[in-house]
């Protein structure tokens, strides 16, 4: 389903990959774009504005799209590319947590939200130990790509809900999407540990994936949908 999902959306957005393409924009144009957008969701998330934080989200999401895309497409995928990327992807991500972080850490102090604080806290932890399980493990020069609760998943879950459903019924739907990951990315996290410990004790033929650790070469978690994943 999230093959398919990924064909559609970048099926969609070809028409602008092709432009960006003939007009040669670089793609670390593309990956600072996305991040300022991203970045701007954070500061929606702050002021409360959380369906305009949905939209910004998903919209960052688009242009890890474009950065990948357009990087294989013009040669000028590179090294620092793909470092620089990731990079502000970790950056931008941590930014929404502390943005949403900040819708329950205001002048209200019922129990909910104290306890919504920890489960930010843990989703955005889960979300960081994911990328560096993946990174740690591509150091040992094992490609991880397996888990359920990857980049993409974690953009479209917080940026839909936000979206869709804002802070109505007291932001139950963001509530919810925050539980949710706070549990699966450090499920994922766990599971990746286990099948890093699992190959490295037995001689495996292909691992969990191909490529390297980032949309501007050849492979990283897509935000949304490139058919490739971007941590």
């Amino acid at each position: 389903m999230r093959r398919a999902i990924e064909r559609r959306l970048v099926a969609a957005l070809q028409p602008i990959i092709d432009w960006l393409v003939r007009k040669r924009v670089h793609p670390n144009v593309l990956s600072t774009i996305g991040f300022l957008v991203t970045m701007s969701s954070a500061f929606a998330f702050h002021s409360h504005h959380a369906r305009t934080a949905g939209a910004l989200i998903l919209l960052g999401g688009v242009f890890d799209v474009f950065d990948g895309r357009v990087a294989r497409a013009t040669g000028l995928a590179s090294k620092f590319g793909a470092f620089y990327d990731s990079t502000l992807d970790r950056i931008s991500e941590i930014a929404v947590y502390l943005g949403i972080l900040s819708l329950y850490n205001d002048y209200r102090l019922v129990l909910g939200d104290v306890g919504m604080i920890y489960a930010v806290m843990l989703a955005m932890a889960g979300s960081l130990m994911i990328s560096y399980t993946r990174a740690r493990a591509e150091a040992l020069g094992i490609d991880c790509k397996v888990g359920l609760m990857q980049r993409g998943e974690r953009v479209v879950a917080i940026g839909l809900a936000s979206l869709l459903f804002g802070e109505s019924a007291s932001g139950l739907a963001l509530r919810v999407v925050i539980i949710v990951l706070a549990v699966l990315t450090n499920l994922t996290a766990i599971q990746r540990i286990i099948w890093v410990y699992q190959y490295t004790r037995e001689p495996k033929t292909s691992s969990a994936g191909s490529g390297p650790d980032n949309p501007q070469s050849t492979g990283e978690e897509l935000a949304v949908g490139t058919g490739e994943e971007k941590r």
